[in-house]
């Protein structure tokens, strides 16, 4: 008997060993981590394997990580209009770390060079400079960008004017589908980033942006607001829209039907559309439009918003308001199904379940702050884009 227990022992060692390794080379050995796969066969084996819980928790701003599945931290949203915004960092010590990236000229500055072609390179630059920025911190850092802004420049009293484009729907079209086309970058499947067009719809003051309304006419909307919009969505240059503080034609832009039916309609992609930040509170806030955050939260899910920015990193409202909307019968899990597979559906975009990180995976630190625009080795051709 003396003689078997050093094996016995070992394989008792191994088989620990083994039990403690099987999960995470399981999750590699999944079939969502199969780029060779169509998207959506993907995005569902990943959506049915998630637990309600770990679905419900993908939809505030701050994704946490799914260690089970191996699945890291996303985190929705970084500005950048004319550049990746929000240029401090922290280290492990908390001593502020300065990122000196790239400054492009404020977007009212770029629509009046009148040049799609220049405007497709500095897009193509902050994209990559994003990619940099987030390979040095992705908790700060996202690959999901809030930019372009597209609101038209239809009062020179409003105090975020050089944001904009132009008072123009056509120029704007034009300049934000170039911008946004080199973010998202020329692979027609992948993306480099993911490019939101803000804020939808007719946001075009600062005082009282919450409750003020902005009272459109149908051909107004159509043929003016709608019109900056759709180009960039049509083109699948952009992959989604930030909701608007304000109100349209009475109703909170946040709880707009047009984000679940008309905006999606442009483009036979997956988008994903985001409340802009602090705007679910206002609905039972500034606004007073629902009794309680489980209301606005519901409709706001259910008017197709898809992530929810507020709280800063504390999903604890947003988590508790959704679950008790499904206790409530205000929402169906399938409700929420619908938007964690819009979120999924870009994320995969992005790469982060493929070998390496996908096409745009290499892009790394050294992106930032480099003098050339020119792509790296092995991209695919730039994709033309005109006015």
């Amino acid at each position: 008997m003396s003689s078997r227990r050093p094996l016995l022992s070992a394989a008792v060692a191994l088989g620990l060993v083994a039990g403690l390794c099987t999960p995470a080379r399981a999750a590699e050995d999944l079939p969502f981590r199969d780029p060779a796969l169509p998207l959506a066969q993907r995005v569902d084996d990943l959506l049915g394997r998630l637990t309600l819980d770990e679905k419900i928790s993908l939809l505030h701003q701050y994704q946490p990580p799914i260690e089970r599945l191996g699945i890291g931290l996303f985190k929705t949203g970084t500005e950048a209009l004319h550049g990746v915004a929000w240029s401090t960092d922290y280290d492990d010590n908390g001593n502020v770390v300065t990122a000196n990236g790239t400054v492009f000229p404020q977007a009212v500055g770029l629509a009046s060079t009148w040049d799609p072609e220049l405007i497709h390179k500095v897009g193509s630059a902050v994209g990559d400079e994003a990619r940099g920025f987030n390979a040095r911190d992705p908790r700060v850092w996202g690959l999901n960008l809030w930019a372009p802004v597209v609101n038209l420049l239809r009062d020179p009293r409003w105090g975020r004017n050089e944001e904009g484009y132009s008072e123009d729907p056509h120029l704007t079209g034009a300049i934000s589908t170039a911008y946004a086309a080199g973010m998202r970058g020329p692979d027609p499947d992948h993306l480099k980033t993911a490019p939101t067009l803000k804020h939808y719809l007719a946001n075009n003051n600062e005082i009282r942006r919450d409750t003020t309304s902005s009272n459109l006419r149908p051909r107004v909307k159509k043929e003016y607001d709608e019109a900056a919009f759709r180009p960039a969505i049509e083109s699948d240059a952009a992959t989604g829209v930030m909701a608007a503080y304000n109100l349209v034609n009475g109703r909170p832009a946040t709880v707009l039907p047009d984000l679940g039916e008309e905006v999606r309609s442009w483009t036979g992609r997956t988008l994903f559309n985001v409340t802009d930040a602090g705007a679910p509170n206002n609905l039972v806030g500034s606004q007073g439009y629902y009794p309680s955050l489980t209301e606005g939260n519901a409709a706001t899910l259910k008017a197709g918003l898809d992530s929810f920015t507020t709280d800063n990193t504390n999903a604890e409202p947003t988590t508790t308001a959704i679950r008790t909307a499904l206790s409530k019968g205000l929402l169906a899990e399938s409700d929420v199904d619908t938007a964690v597979r819009h979120i999924l559906s870009i994320r995969f975009r992005l790469g982060e379940f493929d070998p390496g990180g996908g096409p745009y995976g290499k892009i790394g630190e050294s992106a930032i702050g480099t003098p050339s625009t020119a792509p790296w080795p092995g991209a695919p051709p730039p994709r033309r884009w005109c006015c």
